[in-house]
Order: C-alpha cells, then sequence, then structure tokens
C-alpha cells in the first residue's frame, strides 16, 4: 500500500468547523495536518492514495460551496 500525501486548502471560515470534525472523528488510516496561513489553513491528508484522494477531492468541494 502506497502512501499519499494531498494539500487543501480551506478558508478562515470554515477552518474551525473542519478541524472539529477532524479532531473528534475517527479517521482511521489517514493523518491530516493543518498549516494556518493569512487567509486560511492548507490542511494535508496523508495515508492509502486512494483515501488520501477521496478525501482530498471530498474537502474541496466542502470548502469552495458557498
Amino acid at each position: 500500500m502506497v502512501d499519499a500525501t494531498l494539500v487543501s486548502f480551506v478558508p478562515t471560515e470554515k477552518c474551525l468547523k473542519l478541524r472539529k470534525t477532524l479532531e473528534t472523528e475517527d479517521t482511521g488510516l489517514l493523518r491530516w495536518s493543518e498549516v494556518a496561513t493569512l487567509f486560511g489553513s492548507e490542511f494535508c491528508f496523508t495515508g492509502p492514495a486512494d483515501l488520501a484522494r477521496k478525501t482530498h477531492a471530498f474537502i474541496n468541494r466542502w470548502a469552495s460551496a458557498e
């Protein structure tokens, strides 16, 4: 199994909700970290490539939704 790391930018107004969800849910094989930036945070997701890609796609859609 090959691990992959993908990064999603999340705007400031959605960072707290995502962080709380990730801290309280069991993410299994997926590890995550957060790097704060000027207008939001970069959330890095590392784990099995397929799982990391699916998480990345989901977070990108969620973060860009109004």
